[in-house]
């Protein structure tokens, strides 16, 4: 038996293609509230899609500023082999060290019979012991230099500096002795320490810093060693820093290139 409907006339089947509108929440069902959200038209992206990039918190770490054997091996092995120097120069006997420190020396007569040995032998040592402000540079400064541009490249600016600047202090010390102008004991001129490479590898770190960090760095090392100048304590050592420096600045173009290789921009 058919069943009539009497009233209002029913809505009729939407024609094929046109989606079905959704029905209407019935009053007093509020469970009803909890039904899914329809499914996205096809083509069109889900909200997770459209929404932006989660904010990722960074925490700090600061343990990476110093120096691992598996992070940062050459500044990790180049900072205990110091420490052991250091340890020695602080308890052995006097006597021995200074016999040590004089046959490490860079200066013109040693460099003259064997300047392989004593440019290597003369960063063996820290002036003023571990706990000197060289010491804390080098950690500090290598271990950020190494991290960006690793460790056979930052050895490179360490030893750069630390030769070029060595064989341009000594080498017109070398020749004002040769024309009268100093006498023949500053042929023996007492000079060791990793100050040079520290100041190399200060500039050439410099350059991979942002700007904030970067200036500031620089006016802070560049005040410093005009200070050194003025005081005239030391003027070859203090022009040895300068050239250091400067040799670590005019870096900037390799550094940069190499430190795009170690962390290349994704496509």
């Amino acid at each position: 038996m058919e069943r009539t409907v009497t009233g209002p006339a029913t809505a009729t089947s939407p024609p094929p293609g046109v989606p079905l509108e959704p029905a209407r929440l019935l009053d007093g069902m509020p469970r009803q509230r909890e039904a899914t959200a329809p499914a996205p038209a096809p083509g069109c992206p889900a909200a997770s899609e459209t929404a932006g990039p989660r904010r990722s918190s960074v925490r700090p770490r600061p343990w990476r500023l110093l120096p691992s054997p598996t992070g940062t091996p050459f500044t990790f092995a180049y900072a205990a082999l110091l420490a052991v120097t250091s340890l020695f120069s602080s308890y052995a006997d006097p006597a021995l060290v200074n016999a040590l420190y004089q046959d490490s020396s860079t200066d013109v007569a040693h460099l003259l019979r064997t300047p392989v040995l004593v440019l290597l032998a003369s960063a063996l040592w820290i002036a003023g012991g571990i706990l000197s402000p060289y010491a804390i540079g080098f950690v500090l400064v290598l271990t950020a230099l190494e991290r960006r541009i690793g460790g056979a490249r930052a050895a490179c600016v360490f030893l750069s500096g630390h030769v070029v600047a060595t064989l341009a202090t000594e080498g017109p010390v070398g020749l004002a002795v040769l024309v009268g102008g100093l006498p023949e004991t500053s042929l023996h001129r007492l000079d060791y320490g990793i100050s040079f490479g520290v100041a190399a590898s200060t500039g050439a770190l410099a350059g991979l810093l942002t700007p904030w960090l970067r200036w500031p760095l620089l006016a802070l090392v560049a005040g410093t060693l005009v200070e050194d100048l003025v005081t005239l304590e030391d003027p070859l050592t203090n022009w040895g820093h300068v050239i250091s420096l400067t040799i670590g600045i005019a870096a900037w173009p390799v550094i940069r290139r190499w430190h795009r290789t170690m962390n290349p921009t994704p496509a």
